[in-house]
């Protein structure tokens, strides 16, 4: 079986948080398009961090890693004209590259496993075809595309993923003309387009804002450069959390200037109560008495099942609003949260668009689900900084698809998991 057995256990230490996958997989793809050689370090082979090097790969680029350090020779990017890009269940992977793939002219079939293949890509099989791609797919993966982009005006809505307007920011340079990506909605998750923007920019890429969305001049060169990645803010949340519970944790290299929209987790603990101290790149989180909040999810959703936890542990009912995206996740996040936490004794009701979490002095031992979720898995022993009992978990491998190191880095903090024999 491929549990994890997770007992209770008084958080306190520090840890570097990991290099962020989120800024990873930017570095990489710019540093495929630069058409030279290029290094981006630090960087954990996470799962997901692997699919996007190999469908760089699959389009001509050439890769090497030395311990942290991936050097990416994009000289050939889009050498090769047919390719199949295997996404596994990266859905960064997939939607970053759709774009990317047809700016280059390639003939290209997405596949991927687990729940990719059912999370929506009809924004591209609608928006694509206007503009010279041909995309082929039943419903969902396998995806074959063909064609050549072409440029123009871009109308995306901005609340389903911001994956999408990545995916077009990253492709729009390439091509002859200028083109406008249009918002026909709200955007949520506005801090992982900065987060591209910027990433872009490093790598002599300029977009400009527009009253209604972007404005990308085409026949613009990707230059090489040699990237530094963030420290991972979602990844170190974890960590945070744990203290916020039961204890005293320090997380280094968490940049608090950083564009990643979950560095919000410092201001939301401290808003929930704890004590949260910033020196430099070094946060400290401390247990104190907390209570509710009220937290609008729509920029921080990957936030959500371990924010969750932390509300668990606060006086009073909390609500987390703005976070219906959940649902077409690895799991289906809202409801997979909301059955971990009352598993473990908790009280949490799910709604439409979020959770209310009503707070309780402990938790209990239980078996629980991962439902081959990294963050349900990763926020099940985040729980086990206040519960009472051990608790047994399933899919402890998972984390593989974020954060391989969590099982390392969570006993450096005094985490105590029994784990199953390594997968393969």
């Amino acid at each position: 079986m491929d549990n994890v057995i997770i007992r209770p256990f008084k958080p306190s230490g520090e840890v570097f948080a990991p290099p962020s996958k989120s800024d990873a997989h930017r570095a990489i793809i710019c540093a495929a398009l630069s058409r030279g050689k290029c290094t981006v370090s630090p960087i954990a082979l996470s799962n997901d961090i692997k699919a996007t090097i190999q469908c760089v790969e699959a389009l001509g680029a050439k890769t090497e890693i030395n311990g942290s350090i991936l050097t990416v020779d994009g000289t050939e990017m889009f050498k090769n004209k047919t390719a199949v890009l295997d996404c596994g269940e990266s859905g960064s992977t997939l939607r970053f590259l759709i774009p990317v793939a047809a700016a280059g002219g390639a003939e290209a079939t997405f596949v991927g496993s687990g729940r990719l293949p059912e999370r929506p890509i009809g924004i591209y099989t609608e928006l694509l075809p206007e503009k010279g791609v041909t995309c082929s797919a039943d419903s969902g993966l396998p995806l074959t595309i063909g064609g050549k982009l072409k440029s123009g005006v871009f109308r995306v809505a901005g609340n389903v993923s911001s994956q999408f307007i990545t995916g077009l920011l990253f492709a729009l340079p390439l091509l002859d003309g200028d083109s406008d990506i249009i918002l026909t909605s709200p955007i949520q998750s506005a801090g992982y387009i900065n987060m591209t923007i910027r990433t872009m920019s490093k790598f002599g890429i300029e977009v400009d804002m527009t009253d209604k969305g972007w404005h990308v001049r085409g026949k613009q060169h990707y230059i090489p450069t040699d990237y530094i990645t963030d420290g991972d803010w979602s990844q170190a949340a974890f960590f945070l959390v744990a203290g916020a519970i039961g204890g005293e944790v320090t997380v280094n290299n968490a940049n608090i200037d950083s564009s990643q929209g979950d560095r919000k987790i410092a201001a939301l603990l401290r808003e929930f109560g704890a004590e949260v101290s910033q020196d430099g790149g070094k946060i400290t989180v401390k247990h104190a008495p907390m209570s509710a909040i009220e937290i609008d999810a729509s920029q921080i959703p990957d936030l959500v099942p371990v924010l969750a936890v932390c509300a668990s542990f606060a006086e009073g009912t909390t609500k987390i609003t703005h976070a219906e995206r959940l649902r077409v996740k690895e799991s289906d996040r809202l409801k997979t949260t909301a059955e971990l936490i009352n598993a473990l004794g908790g009280k949490v009701r799910e709604m439409p668009d979020g959770l209310e979490i009503t707070g309780a002095e402990t938790l209990i031992g239980a078996a629980v689900e991962g439902c081959n979720d990294h963050r349900i898995v990763m926020s099940a022993a985040t729980c086990a900084a206040g519960c009472q009992g051990e608790i047994t978990c399933s899919d402890a491998w998972s984390v593989n698809k974020s954060y391989p190191d969590f099982y390392s880095d969570y006993a450096k903090i005094n985490g105590r998991a029994i784990l199953p024999e390594a997968e393969n």
